[in-house]
C-alpha cells in the first residue's frame, strides 16, 4: 500500500556530474516496497513545477527503514531536487506500481540495462542473486556515462559492461553479448530496462527464442496512480490500454505493445 509522507533525506551522493543518489528515511515505504516500483516526488512547495517527478527505487533497506533512488538532472524539477541537502524533507508518494519484477521460480536469469535504465535493475539483482544465478549486461554510451559498476558486480555472478564506442570494457551493445551467451545456454527469464530501441530488441529476441521476459517501461507519468492517463500503452491481449504507472511499470512482454 502506498503512502504520502514528508520524508527526510539521510544521505546524498553525486555519482556523476548530473547523476545523484539519495536515501530517504521511511520505514512504511521501505516495508512495502518491491523491486521495480517507483516514487512520485514533489521537489518543492511552490506552484511550479506543479507535477511530482516519478523516480524508480534503486535500493530497499527495510532493516534501516530506508529507500534509495537515483536520478539524472534533466530539467527544472530534477535540478531543484538535486539541490536538496541531507536533513531536508520532501513529500513522496510511494511505493507505486503494481507491476514488479517476478523471479521466484527462476534459477538462471539475465538482466540487461541501458543508460539511466540500469537504476531500477539493481534491487532486482540484489534480491535475485540470493536464489538464482544472475548475469547482468549494462550498456552505456561511453566511459563518462558508466555508473554502478562496483555495485552490480557484487550482486551478479557475471557482469558484462559495454560502451558504444569502446572507451571502457567491451565495445558494442549489451544485447549483442546477451544474445551470444543465450546461444550457449538460455536463461529462465530476461529482465530489461533502458532506451526503447533496446527494449524492442530484447522483446524481439526473447519472443523469437521462446524466453520469458519482463521489461520496465519509462513513460511520462504525471499523477502516478492512473488518473491522468498520460502513460498509456496498448494492451496486447485485449482491446484498450494499460497504464505504466498503475499496471506497471514492469510488464511481461506478452502483455503490452511498445
Amino acid at each position: 500500500m502506498s503512502v504520502v509522507e514528508q520524508v527526510q533525506i539521510v544521505t546524498k551522493e553525486r555519482l556523476k556530474n548530473d547523476i545523484f543518489k539519495f536515501a530517504i528515511f521511511s520505514p512504511k515505504m521501505a516495508k512495502e516496497a518491491s523491486a521495480g516500483q517507483f516514487l512520485e516526488i514533489r521537489v518543492n512547495d511552490d506552484i511550479e513545477p506543479f507535477l511530482r517527478r516519478p523516480i524508480s527505487i534503486y535500493k530497499i533497506n527495510s532493516e534501516k527503514g530506508e529507500l534509495e533512488f537515483i536520478f539524472q538532472v534533466k530539467g527544472k524539477g530534477t535540478k531543484i531536487l538535486a539541490d536538496k541537502e541531507v536533513g531536508d524533507k520532501i513529500s513522496i508518494v510511494g511505493p507505486l506500481g503494481k507491476g514488479t519484477f517476478s523471479f521466484e521460480n527462476c534459477k538462471k536469469i539475465s538482466i540487461i540495462g541501458g543508460g539511466i535504465g540500469v537504476f531500477p535493475l539493481y534491487e532486482l539483482a540484489r534480491q535475485a542473486q540470493k536464489t538464482a544465478e544472475v548475469t547482468t549486461y549494462l550498456g552505456f554510451r561511453n566511459k563518462d556515462f558508466v555508473v554502478l559498476e562496483d555495485e552490480f558486480s557484487k550482486v551478479s555472478h557475471k557482469l558484462i559492461l559495454t560502451t558504444d564506442d569502446g572507451t571502457y570494457q567491451e565495445k558494442g551493445f549489451a544485447i549483442d553479448f546477451l544474445k551470444a551467451d543465450c546461444k550457449q545456454q538460455k536463461p529462465d527469464c530476461i529482465y530489461a530496462c533502458g532506451p526503447l530501441p533496446m527494449l524492442k530488441a530484447v522483446r524481439d529476441f526473447a519472443l523469437e527464442h521462446d524466453i520469458p521476459a519482463q521489461v520496465s517501461l519509462e513513460e511520462r507519468m504525471g499523477c502516478g496512480i492512473g488518473i491522468c492517463l498520460g502513460c498509456a500503452v496498448k494492451n496486447k491481449k485485449a482491446d484498450g490500454y494499460k497504464h505504466v504507472c498503475k499496471d506497471g511499470p514492469v510488464f511481461d512482454i506478452n502483455d503490452v505493445e511498445f
